[in-house]
């Protein structure tokens, strides 16, 4: 089960990387083959980078919870 479950913490974690690597480029305007516009790129990366946290965060938080980890301050209602 902890192979599980860090193996589906890392792919969004490599896939945040890589959004990371795209704005970077994107903001020195290095165009990768995928895509036809440097504003497409960049907006990719930052979906990229959002995505990759927000289900990081949700993931630590839904174990948090399940644990009661929490204090009451995260608790669903």
């Amino acid at each position: 089960m902890r192979l599980i479950a860090l193996l589906v913490l890392v792919v969004p974690g490599i896939l945040a990387v890589y959004g990371i690597k795209l704005i970077r480029d994107a903001l020195f305007g290095e165009l990768q083959p995928v895509f036809l516009h440097l504003f497409l790129q960049g907006v990719i990366g930052v979906i990229l980078v959002v995505g990759g946290l927000l289900f990081i965060g949700g993931f630590i938080l839904h174990r948090d919870r399940k644990r009661n980890k929490t204090k009451g301050r995260f608790e669903s209602r």
